[in-house]
């Protein structure tokens, strides 16, 4: 069995560990405000699954999932996630996290800002694109005609061979837009975020994007 790190409990966190805890992953998830205010939560998820904080989380997982305001991006700690594969689901909203102009500009990707700051870890762009609830209720048996497909993007072959075959272990296709400076394909105002696609919809979404609005 693998123990899921999960470092942010929000929607996508907290339907990530529920999707993996139903899978057979051990869960130990984070918050910025500490395990205690994540009783309810865990309590929800059951004996699988604890609460920590975020250094503990990082340590106690063989994968790691981060999970976080991009503005929250430098507080992920770095020495408990070296060497992991570590999840990004995170996406650019200017609204909340300020103006960045080398996002604006083309210039990184979001993902690639998460690989510069951990960069013993092994960066994956995953579950970026899609509604929170989503994740749990949207899946079906490999092979099953129409069955939504997901992207992901990195620049090691470990860590995208892992999410391909963690997506299909929770009921979704898996589409490689690599490598990470390729992630903004499917960041948000591409054709790809946030809708239900196949995986040959989504490659053609994926075709059909602009880096520049």
């Amino acid at each position: 069995m693998t123990t899921l790190g999960i470092i942010g409990a929000g929607h996508i966190g907290s339907q990530i560990a529920r999707a993996a805890l139903t899978a057979g992953y051990d869960v130990v998830i984070a918050n910025s405000r500490g395990p205690e205010t994540l009783s309810d939560l865990v309590a929800e998820l059951g004996p699988k699954a604890r609460a920590a904080t975020a250094e503990e989380a990082g340590a106690a997982g063989d994968v790691v999932v981060v999970t976080v305001p991009l503005h929250a991006l430098d507080k992920i700690p770095v020495a408990p996630l070296a060497g992991k594969i570590v999840l990004d689901t995170n996406n650019y909203y200017f609204e909340r996290d300020g103006q960045i102009d080398a996002l604006d500009q083309g210039e990184t990707t979001t993902s690639q800002m998460l690989q510069e700051h951990l960069p013993t870890s092994k960066v994956v762009k995953a579950f970026n694109h899609i509604q929170s609830a989503d994740i749990t209720t949207d899946t079906a048996p490999a092979g099953t005609p129409g069955r939504r497909a997901l992207a992901l993007s990195s620049d090691h072959a470990e860590a995208a061979e892992f999410v391909e075959a963690f997506y299909d272990e929770l009921g979704f296709d898996a589409v490689a837009v690599s490598p990470l400076r390729d992630s903004w394909r499917v960041e948000r105002d591409r054709p790809a975020y946030v809708v239900r696609q196949t995986a040959a919809e989504l490659r053609e979404n994926l075709a059909k994007a602009h880096r520049l609005p």
